[in-house]
């Protein structure tokens, strides 16, 4: 199972983060994904590696081709571990509304 820390450190890079939106569109091959991201052929593998290996993509063989496709298990374990912080900044969210609110007040005063 791919770790927290490769998840982020794939994710650091815009072209992979743009290779995991389009992939939430569905599925695609390398020669699309090359064809869309205008990046050599290689360049793109080495992404799709990166994703692969952090468990955010996983790759299938259809015929000759193996598609390309979101984990949704991946993403899962990222957003798991994101959700446990909501607390923090909603928390924060809130005192912030409350200060503005009371600030208001004090400014019609």
């Amino acid at each position: 199972m791919a770790s927290l820390d490769h998840q982020f450190m794939a994710l650091a890079d815009p072209t992979r983060r743009a290779i995991i939106a389009r992939l939430s569109k569905g599925d695609a091959t390398v020669s699309q994904l090359v064809d869309q991201f205008e990046l050599t052929q290689p360049t793109i593998s080495s992404h799709i590696k990166m994703l692969e290996k952090s468990g955010l993509i996983t790759r299938t063989r259809v015929a000759q081709t193996r598609p390309c496709r979101l984990n949704p298990q991946g993403l899962k374990m990222m957003a798991d571990w994101i959700a446990e912080y909501e607390h923090f900044w909603t928390a924060n969210i809130d005192r912030f509304v409350e200060l503005a609110e009371n600030t208001k007040r004090k400014d019609q005063s």
